[in-house]
């Protein structure tokens, strides 16, 4: 009989995130509109897709283990060190190690409620408390998150900006009055997987002579690579030192080292994905006033949708647009959960959800 950690037999028995693969297969049929995922429907740039498939035949091989030459790309396009940045199987990867670098049993961690859920994961698997702060006004509260990492003696404080599942903001002053504020002993957890989708006012200068915060970034938004798992963390180079005690060497994929080099070089085509998204965005805004509702200013590649009720109304909307055939999501904590959550889309997904959206409200209504 195999013996499982006290750890692990605490843990609630959960399913974070319920796929759209797996939802498809309940339905007996495949999604009009694929838009609840935070994913780039506009997908990766041709030169990234050409590097990939000319990478396939060495699949054969093993990945660099060290990621050297994304790491120097990625060292001369942040004008920082090879050793101020670590590429990881995405941002959840990343987290992965650094919870396990800095959370034991009873340390506790400040994150914000109804905030990214896999972060809370990482840290109660490793026997970490959770401290979670209430948003306010629809932002993450960076006050009240310094306050209680000061209460709690907090060895993380994670904020993602721009924040998902709200696709709010702060601007670069805050976050680096934020920075300042940390306090001894902690460290800020700067999640910036939406950062190509904001303006250059959001994103703080990159420090990586702080040792206050570490800066997650990734491939799989605007990049428009989520399925090759590319991410990358930005930091003092005693803490990105610290990664390859236990990082898996050999988890990165040849071929998404190729395809996100690639997609690294071709910054023309991040900034048109950039626009399309923008673009996407005032879209959604328009559709969601047309039926009565309002759109969250958002900053990021989705937009959060206000229902006008509470949770359970937000929960019917969502349930009808599914059985329409538009995979949407929405927050899972109050009163954020008033919401839905739609990737911006493509205009022929965002046709099929204009089309869906009065039927399922009426459908929520009844």
């Amino acid at each position: 009989m195999y013996k499982l950690t006290e750890i692990v037999k605490s843990l609630p028995e959960t399913i974070p995130f319920v796929g759209p693969e797996a939802q498809e297969r309940n339905r007996g049929s495949v999604f009009l509109a694929r838009i609840g995922a935070n994913e780039s429907v506009f997908g990766p740039s041709e030169s990234a897709i050409e590097a990939m498939r000319n990478t396939v035949r060495d699949v054969w091989q093993y990945g660099d283990p060290e990621n050297h030459d994304l790491r120097c790309a990625l060292a001369h396009h942040l004008n920082i060190d090879f050793d101020q940045v670590v590429v990881g199987e995405g941002i959840d990867g990343l987290l992965g190690y650094l919870t396990r670098m800095t959370v034991s049993s009873g340390v506790n961690v400040v994150t914000s409620l109804g905030a990214y859920p896999t972060f809370g994961y990482h840290v109660e698997g490793n026997g970490g408390n959770l401290v979670k702060v209430p948003y306010c006004d629809d932002h993450e509260d960076v006050n009240a998150l310094l306050k209680a990492a000061e209460r709690h003696k907090a060895a993380l404080i994670y904020l993602a900006n721009p924040d998902n599942p709200m696709g709010t903001a702060h601007k670069a002053e805050v976050v680096s009055a934020m920075i300042d504020r940390v306090p001894e002993n902690c460290l800020l957890v700067l999640d910036e997987a939406y950062i190509e989708c904001a303006p250059a006012v959001i994103p703080p200068p990159v420090d990586v002579e702080s040792k206050k915060v570490i800066r997650l970034r990734t491939f799989s938004k605007v990049y428009g690579m989520a399925g090759a798992r590319v991410g990358y963390a930005i930091g003092h180079r005693d803490l990105i030192a610290c990664f390859e005690k236990l990082r898996n060497h050999f988890g990165m994929c040849r071929i998404s080292q190729a395809g996100a080099l690639a997609a690294l070089a071709d910054q023309s085509y991040v900034r048109a994905t950039s626009a399309r998204i923008a673009e996407a965005r005032l879209r959604i805004a328009e559709i969601a006033k047309l039926n009565g509702l309002k759109a969250i200013n958002s900053f990021a590649n989705f937009v959060a949708v206000d229902c006008g009720k509470d949770g359970d109304f937000a929960k019917k909307v969502m349930a009808e647009l599914i059985k329409q055939g538009i995979f949407v999501r929405m927050p899972f904590a109050a009163p954020q959960n008033r919401c839905i959550r739609l990737t911006a889309g493509k205009v022929s997904d965002l046709k099929h959800f204009e089309r869906a959206l009065p039927i399922a409200l009426q459908s929520a209504k009844d």
